[in-house]
């Protein structure tokens, strides 16, 4: 019980606009242009949600934060439609600020074609920057790193245009 009060009051404490002070604006349109030309060269769609604090209703679960930072990178990959991609080869990248949790959640078209230890790598990868508080550097790697897979696995043929089938901004709950 005392675990989840913490949680809860750990969740709480963050003011609403942490998520806005640890990506301001002149990130949040770096990031979306950086999408955006990413997503020039191979048909997936990137999506980036940093999220301060949870949900009420996840905060009191008795499981683990690892766990509930999973479970609602999985509910934010189905609520934002990254699953809903025509080659199933979405990737969301998710933040939760309170816990310092990382989560990326491919589709299973991408999943199926990358190592087992190349999300863990990523999620140390930007672990490392956020660490020395470096938002800007941990995310523009990752999205630079899915760039890179997505166009390996699923690059566009000649003239082909990706079909942009999510938005290229960054959300901030």
């Amino acid at each position: 019980m005392w675990t989840r009060l913490t949680r809860i009051l750990k969740h709480r404490w963050l003011r609403d606009d942490a998520a806005q002070r640890a990506i301001p604006p002149a990130l949040l349109e770096k990031l979306a242009e950086q999408v955006a030309h990413s997503e020039a060269s191979h048909s997936g769609d990137i999506r980036i949600y940093v999220e301060a604090g949870l949900p009420m209703n996840y905060l009191w679960q008795p499981a683990s934060t690892a766990h509930i930072a999973r479970e609602r990178a999985l509910a934010m990959f189905g609520k934002l439609r990254v699953w809903d991609t025509e080659n199933n080869n979405g990737v969301l990248i998710y933040l939760l600020l309170a816990e310092h949790r990382i989560e990326i959640v491919a589709d299973r078209g991408l999943n199926q074609r990358v190592n087992a230890d190349t999300w863990p790598r990523l999620v140390t990868t930007m672990s490392t920057a956020f660490k020395a508080g470096d938002y800007a550097s941990g995310l523009t790697q990752a999205v630079q790193e899915v760039t890179e897979l997505l166009h390996q696995h699923f690059p566009l043929d000649g003239d082909q245009a990706n079909p942009n089938e999510l938005p290229n901004e960054p959300l901030l709950g």
